[in-house]
């Protein structure tokens, strides 16, 4: 059986990762959703200091403390930046990495690099007018939705999405990301791609086109961006299925 440490994407918390995790304990598993510096029951813990750099000794810190080996260390969204880094530093604990609907970054990428400059000079304008200068506030869903799948957020879901918000440390979208930022060779890699990132990959679009090749292995998932809100028990069956 796996050791799963579940990262979640941006304004969330390890609440967003309940159901997924339940269904993992229910096949034996171990699954421990991480919640980030600043966000969620730890939002009192965020300062203007708090960047991608925290995030990363969140990552490696929660697996030291808890001497944890045979990791498979789950990314979705925005948290590809924070476990790209972790996976470079935790040597022979880590034993897979498993990207949701997200890539790993490479040496010198942020996550503002992944938006046009007007979205990113947007967002500047957001964190200082309602954001203290050091918080992004989570965009409405209607706006989310024109880059992300909404797919599958019944009105329930959506409200949970909407109410689990915290605003995210805006220094952990604007610091670049420094090395180490590679597994090891022996490290597997798995991608779980649901329906945007799908049609990248099906595109060849050059970014993550390299991740259709070994020593990557690629899991489809027929939902929307969110899927440990959208379809749990689906993500962990394909979680169980690529660690078996």
């Amino acid at each position: 059986m796996a050791t799963f440490v579940l990262v979640p994407g941006a304004w969330l918390g390890a609440w967003a990762w309940e159901d997924t995790a339940r269904a993992l304990r229910e096949r034996g598993h171990t699954a421990l959703p991480l919640t980030l510096t600043g966000l969620a029951e730890h939002a009192d813990r965020g300062g203007p200091e708090t960047d991608l750099d925290t995030h990363i000794a969140d990552i490696t810190g929660f697996v030291e403390r808890n001497d944890l080996r045979d990791v498979t260390l789950v990314a979705h969204s925005y948290a590809a930046a924070p476990v790209t880094g972790a996976a470079g530093r935790l040597g022979d604990r880590l034993e897979r990495v498993v990207y949701v609907d997200s890539a790993p970054f490479t040496v010198g990428m942020r996550m503002l690099d992944l938006m046009p400059p007007q979205s990113s000079d947007q967002l500047r304008r957001q964190v200082d007018a309602s954001g203290d200068g050091w918080r992004l506030p989570m965009p409405p869903l209607e706006v989310l939705g024109l880059s992300s799948s909404l797919d599958g957020l019944d009105e329930g879901r959506r409200d949970a999405l909407l109410t689990g918000a915290t605003p995210q440390p805006f220094g952990t979208f604007t610091q670049r990301l420094d090395g180490p930022a590679e597994p090891g060779p022996d490290v597997d890699r798995v991608l779980v791609a649901c329906h945007d990132f799908k049609g990248l990959l099906d595109a060849g679009v050059p970014m993550p086109a390299y991740l259709n090749q070994p020593p990557w292995r690629r899991f489809d998932l027929p939902t929307g961006h969110w899927p440990m809100l959208s379809a749990p028990a689906e993500l962990a069956r394909v979680l169980d299925k690529a660690v078996s």
